[in-house]
């Protein structure tokens, strides 16, 4: 056994008590779907999880009249306190099924329990904390004395984080005032239901949480029902301009979070050592499904050989395998056609010219899988340097001023995150002035923290999530009309 063969260390799943098959969740209890029903399977082994019920028009429309009916005649006339201790509640379940949760994300998702036990789960609950807090204090939102919540909040979340997207929209919904009906992703179900379970679990009031489960048609008719006072939506590009025209000349509002393609820019005065990590968290983390990933590092030309090489050697040194392994670094791709994305557009990024290199770990038999790979040689007009591949795919250029660095890095339809690698405080400050990115590390990457608005610019979408600002995307101006159509 050589240092990086690591004994198995798999988390058990004898935690999880996983039903047959799932209802959906409308006014505070599991009712049957009228569509029909489709299967959840785990993407690192294919094997049936259980069988989810899909939502058709009736039962989207069920779901908002229950939503409507509990903001009516219950949520929206507690007080901030009270809507304040059902946050601070189900945050504290949370925590207390957080391992529970975990291993349910792992098996649905794909990603590693190393990834939803310490950082999904914790940032979890802490949203439901932090919104919590801010329940009773909407006065301060910068809104005016009495800012006043929309109604119904339809929302739908993306497969690449399902519970942490949840309580990123959920939470602060509910702290504004609103009741909520939330489709999640059709790949991902599981841990949205086991949140319907939670709610009840928390005594939350009937139909002020609706979950509904099924693919884009109900997606769709979630969006277009004359019931929704808000919608928010995190997922594709294509999606979100759909949702955007199918709203526009509406008084609906939307909060629309897409697709990225962050640049990592590495100065030769940056810890390169610490920018390598870095690199690898920004990028590799969970997969690469991750909309403000570092998908394109931008390197001074003049440590270009060197920052390539520790990069190079440092994935070799990833674990990929059993994403329920305590040991694994990279999990499973979340399905078979996303693999197959990824696969067409690295196989384009070869064709164009650009030099590919992958590490040398062995991919396991079932499931869906993808080596950590590299692109160099890449040019901004490479597709691989384009467009959002959501998977482990780093495209590598080079720049000598900073002037080029900025260029390039904005050379693109997004403009959703960036980092930047320096030890000067006034460069960082000056590039971050100049990138067009909603989100800017400094010598970091992808850390969130639920006091700090997140959200893009260009085709990365509109409106903020997280901190005051997301707070503010479900309220209105006191001197505003609020509360529906």
């Amino acid at each position: 056994m050589t240092f990086l063969e690591y004994a198995p260390a798999p988390e058990s799943t004898a935690i999880l008590d996983i039903k047959p098959s799932y209802g959906l969740f409308i006014g505070g209890e599991f009712v049957d779907a009228r569509g029909d029903a489709f299967a959840t399977i785990s993407p690192s082994t294919e094997e049936h999880i259980t069988t989810v019920g899909e939502a058709n028009a009736d039962d989207v429309d069920r779901a908002v009249k229950a939503a409507r009916l509990a903001y009516d005649k219950t949520w929206s006339k507690l007080s901030g306190s009270e809507r304040g201790k059902y946050l601070f509640r189900i945050a504290r379940i949370i925590q207390e099924r957080s391992r529970e949760l975990a291993v349910a994300e792992t098996m649905d998702n794909g990603k590693p329990i190393r990834e939803t036990r310490d950082v999904d789960m914790p940032l979890v609950a802490a949203w439901f904390f932090y919104y919590a807090g801010w329940a009773d204090k909407l006065e301060y939102a910068g809104l005016g004395p009495k800012p006043q919540s929309l109604g119904v909040a339809a929302q739908i979340v993306p497969w690449n984080f399902p519970l942490l997207m949840l309580a990123w929209k959920i939470a602060p919904a509910l702290a504004a005032g609103n009741t909520v009906v939330l489709k999640p992703a059709e790949t991902t179900p599981l841990t949205a239901l086991l949140f319907a379970e939670i709610c009840q679990q928390a005594g939350l009031p009937e139909g002020v949480v609706n979950i509904i489960t099924g693919a884009g048609s109900t997606g769709a008719a979630l969006v277009a029902h004359p019931g929704i006072n808000k919608v928010a939506f995190t997922g594709s590009t294509p999606v979100g301009r759909s949702i955007a025209a199918s709203l526009a000349g509406t008084d609906v509002r939307a909060t629309l979070e897409l697709g990225g393609k962050g640049a990592n820019i590495v100065f030769d005065d940056a810890a390169i050592d610490q920018a390598i990590e870095g690199i690898v968290s920004g990028i590799f983390f969970n997969q690469g499904h991750v909309c403000c990933a570092g998908s394109r590092l931008l390197v001074q030309e003049n440590i270009h050989d060197d920052v390539l090489h520790r990069l190079q050697r440092r994935l070799q040194t990833l674990r990929l395998g059993d994403p329920l392994d305590k040991n694994t670094d990279l999990g499973a791709v979340n399905s078979k056609a996303q693999l197959e994305r990824i696969s067409a557009l690295v196989d384009a990024g070869e064709a164009e010219g650009a030099t590919r290199w992958s590490s040398d770990c062995v991919l396991p038999d079932k499931g869906f899988w993808f080596q950590p790979t590299v692109f160099t040689n890449v040019h901004t007009s490479h597709r691989v340097a384009q467009e959002e591949i959501f998977g482990p795919v780093l495209s590598v250029m080079t720049f000598r001023t900073p002037e080029e660095a900025i260029a390039k890095a904005n050379n693109t339809p997004y403009g959703l995150s960036a980092g930047i690698w320096t030890e000067k405080a006034s460069r960082m400050l000056a590039m971050a002035n100049a990138l067009r990115a909603g989100v800017i590390w400094a010598n970091t990457f992808n850390k969130f923290d639920p006091a700090s608005p997140f959200g893009g610019y260009q085709e990365s979408g509109y409106g903020r999530e997280g901190g005051r600002h997301g707070l503010a995307a479900y309220l209105e101006a006191s001197d505003q009309k609020a509360g529906g159509r």
